[in-house]
């Protein structure tokens, strides 16, 4: 349920999913690929300090302890990722630290079945991935995605479109097979480079997706690939 498109290999959100779907024959069997990622929905804004104050004020004053908590653990998670460059500057320590406020945040996650919640609905921009296939830090910088990654979801259709912004505006749409309350399978069926010209995806762009954490402005997912 994520999205991304690298020009020159159609890496497509969810980009490992897209990845091994389009370079399959080059991928090792029974190895499995565990990616992790953190949105931020599109009509919230990522907390910074001058916020995260106002809301550990309000929190403190309104909520209870179970909600401050929630409220520091996402604090500490946006710290801890804001600056690594949506995940292109984690070393393996940082991606290990993300994991562990991640793990925190699902301990105390209110929504248990997060396919069934309309929170899931929407658009959602990429903040931060382990995933070299869409990171492409092997690349020079100006040929990696750098602008904007988004995610558009319609959990009554069970759709999904994955946008990436400049400098390449690729896209691709996949259906969502619920496999239970928080993981869904995920079939590309197109993939769109520069927006503009259509191709078919070939069938093996599959995968599966696994929802940890979502409330109405932060999602973290993992997807799971072989």
């Amino acid at each position: 349920m994520a999205i991304t498109c690298s020009s020159s290999s159609l890496n497509c959100f969810p980009s490992d999913f897209a990845s091994s779907s389009l370079n399959l024959s080059y991928s090792k069997p029974n190895i499995i690929i565990r990616t992790h990622l953190l949105f931020c929905h599109r009509n919230q804004k990522p907390l910074n300090s001058s916020v995260s104050d106002k809301r550990r004020n309000r929190v403190s004053f309104f909520s209870g302890f179970s909600t401050k908590r929630v409220e520091s653990f996402k604090e500490e998670l946006f710290q801890a990722i804001k600056p690594l460059d949506r995940g292109a500057e984690a070393s393996p320590e940082d991606q290990a630290r993300v994991d562990q406020i991640a793990r925190k945040l699902e301990a105390v996650n209110d929504i248990k079945e997060p396919l069934k919640s309309n929170l899931l609905n929407g658009k959602w921009e990429l903040l931060y991935t382990t995933s070299q296939s869409l990171l492409q830090t092997k690349r020079p910088k100006f040929l990696r995605p750098n602008g904007k990654i988004y995610q558009a979801i319609n959990i009554d259709t069970l759709r999904a479109q994955n946008i990436e912004t400049w400098p390449f505006f690729n896209q691709a749409t996949a259906n969502l097979v619920p496999l239970n309350s928080k993981r869904v399978a995920v079939k590309f069926d197109y993939f769109r480079i520069a927006g503009l010209i259509p191709i078919k995806s070939p069938g093996s762009g599959r995968g599966q997706l696994e929802i940890t954490y979502l409330d109405e402005e932060l999602r973290y997912e993992v997807q799971i690939s072989s």
